[in-house]
């Protein structure tokens, strides 16, 4: 799943990885809460808009995907001897959330959310293959893999969802302004060993 695929501006440092690995413990726990919170995001689309008929019937398995990830996850952990520890502080997700426009309509904020998550499952996706292709921890870099394909399939979705409930051409345009802002955000964030983001 190359850079360009996902629309990313800005690659993440090549450097994460290496320290990401060394702290797989801190790296894993992080990576928990973030399924947790995918699996809770599209819990909230359904139920703000229950009447939006595909993104329920679409969005309703990938609740049961991230809860299944948060699961697998957990297992990881335990398998090392480790527990699930405190969530933290997600300065990324703090941070793109500040990218989405508020007010307008129901719809018009319906759009904006699917694009905040197209966004996060596109950065997740990245960061899952370098992983992948990087860690020596080979039934990590299994899980890994599985994971990147995952959340290749939840961008697209999110995207194609976007598209179905506005104009595309303005959708475009709209994730474009979503792309360059997460580059800047990812400028400004310092290299952290113990977040997935």
């Amino acid at each position: 799943m190359e850079k360009h695929v996902l629309g990313l501006v800005l690659p993440t440092d090549p450097r994460w990885v290496n320290i990401a690995e060394k702290n797989i413990r801190e790296i894993l726990i992080d990576h928990a809460y973030c399924e947790q919170k995918a699996a809770s995001s599209c819990i909230s689309l359904i139920i703000q808009y229950p009447e939006k008929q595909k993104l329920v019937d679409q969005l309703t398995p990938v609740v049961l995907e991230e809860w299944m990830h948060f699961a697998t996850v957990i297992e990881k952990l335990r398998e090392r001897g480790w527990s699930l520890g405190f969530q933290r502080k997600d300065e990324y997700i703090e941070k793109v959330r500040g990218l989405t426009k508020k007010g307008g309509s129901r719809d018009e904020q319906l759009i904006e959310n699917l694009l905040l998550n197209a966004l996060i499952e596109a950065r997740s996706c990245e960061r899952f293959r370098l992983l992948w292709k990087e860690i020596h921890d080979e039934a990590l870099s299994s899980f890994y893999y599985e994971l990147m394909v995952s959340e290749a399939g939840h961008y697209k979705l999110f995207l194609s969802l976007a598209k179905e409930y506005h104009d595309p051409t303005e959708v475009e345009h709209r994730w474009r302004e979503f792309l360059a802002g997460e580059a800047e955000v990812m400028k400004q964030l310092a290299l952290r060993e113990d977040r997935l983001h």
